[in-house]
């Protein structure tokens, strides 16, 4: 399978710390930080790349050669003039074949499972496989909007009006493509007449990707892999520190995860009973700080809830969807965010009125039960015997004892507020 690494950028905000270095060719932690993506790419089975160069090309060439001494086959595309994030997609079309390849932005620090993400594609039988994550600053961020499927329904640019309530969930440019995109694409673009590709420049994402929108031929492939854009001084120095304390290897969801399990009612939002109505969530003192510290710590925040206003017929499940909404977008404006959020619907008694009798039912992932941390442990690779469960109930405690986690700790009403917690099991 063939990587497309696109490396040709100039990087200008953060030439004030490398002036003469074109941003492939950085050194974090000693490594040019394409280097260490390649590295990684290779020992994961993908060795045939394409590089397409701009800026300082002759460097970079210089520097990788034919690939070689790294164990990979590099080519080559430099652009003579600026094309666009994608307009060279369409000049290397015939050496793609017709196989799905891998995009990828040298733009961004990352190490992650690219075998994973490719069965995703393959199972899904999309065209588009977009790489999606939370971050820490959704409010300023391009979010993509999708289905319970997976399918993408919306994509906003920063400068898009977006709704009251989102998803955390951001693109993050590395893509799996099927070469048909290609062809699909040119029908809305002009093309030169006497080299038959796109006139002037591309863009990959408002000419190639958002018109797939809705059509049901594009997937999120979520993950809380380590993949962070390094095109500024501080965030260049958060990248080589989060090298250097072993942060980007160990995201790599090929290696045993740790996660900090949380309830929700009472332990994140204030607790009124069963929630039925949006306007009744509020976040917990305290509770965007701790999460964010879950974030900086190299654990996985996964929230477990049991919502059996589901099947007593009190709430519908997009208006469940809605109040998790507004739980990511009041933490992402504090810069927190959650990497997974699994719940129980059901609820075994019966004789409620509007109850809807699908769900009514002794499950396997109502808490005390442990499926739910089983489900997040299948997903996420995570070892739970290194994993925590806070809660503020009996039931919490038990299914995180069920699981197998290594610690249970209660929180909440009379018992310590979810940021103290965290401080004390992150010291």
């Amino acid at each position: 399978m063939k990587v497309v690494i696109m490396a040709g950028g100039r990087g200008t905000r953060i030439a004030e710390l490398f002036p003469d270095i074109p941003k492939p060719l950085i050194p974090v932690d000693g490594m040019p930080i394409l280097e260490r993506e390649v590295r990684s790419l290779a020992a994961q089975g993908f060795k045939d790349i394409i590089l397409t160069v701009g800026y300082l090309a002759d460097k970079i060439i210089a520097y990788f050669g034919d690939g070689s001494q790294l164990g990979v086959k590099i080519e080559y595309f430099v652009e003579e003039t600026p094309l666009g994030n994608a307009g060279a997609l369409f000049q290397l079309k015939e050496k793609m074949g017709e196989e799905p390849f891998f995009l990828l932005n040298a733009d961004a620090a990352f190490d992650v499972d690219f075998n994973r993400m490719l069965d995703f594609h393959k199972k899904h039988g999309g065209l588009v496989t977009l790489f999606t994550h939370p971050n820490s600053h959704p409010y300023d961020s391009g979010l993509v909007i999708a289905g319970n499927d997976g399918k993408v329904e919306k994509w906003l640019s920063k400068e898009d009006e977006r709704p009251q309530w989102y998803n955390n969930r951001v693109n993050a440019g590395l893509h799996v493509i099927d070469p048909k995109v290609l062809e699909l694409s040119l029908k809305n673009l002009e093309i030169d007449p006497l080299t038959g590709y796109p006139k002037g420049k591309v863009d990959l994402d408002r000419q190639i990707l958002k018109p797939l929108c809705g059509t049901g031929k594009m997937f999120c492939y979520d993950s809380p892999e380590y993949v962070k854009d390094m095109g500024t001084p501080e965030r260049f120095h958060q990248v080589e520190a989060d090298y250097k304390n072993g942060v980007v290897q160990a995201k790599n969801l090929h290696n045993r995860q740790k996660a900090i399990f949380l309830d929700r009612d009472g332990t994140i939002n204030k607790y009124v009973g069963f929630l039925r109505n949006i306007d009744d969530f509020e976040l917990i003192d305290g509770v965007s700080e701790a999460i964010k510290k879950i974030n900086q710590s190299g654990y996985l925040a996964i929230v477990v809830t049991n919502q059996p206003v589901i099947a007593r017929g009190e709430v519908t499940w997009d208006e469940l969807h809605e109040i998790h909404r507004k739980m990511e977008t009041l933490l992402g404006k504090d810069g927190a965010y959650i990497d997974g959020i699994y719940i129980c619907p059901h609820h075994p008694d019966k004789g409620f009125e509007g109850e809807r009798p699908e769900y009514k039912f002794d499950c396997d992932c109502r808490k005390p039960k442990p499926g739910l941390l089983l489900q997040a442990a299948r997903d996420f690779n995570i070892n739970l015997a290194q994993s925590i469960m806070i809660g503020d109930s009996e039931n919490d405690m038990l299914s995180g004892e069920n699981a197998g986690c290594k610690k249970t700790v209660l929180v909440g009403r009379n018992n310590k507020s979810l940021l103290d917690v965290v401080k004390l099991i992150l010291e």
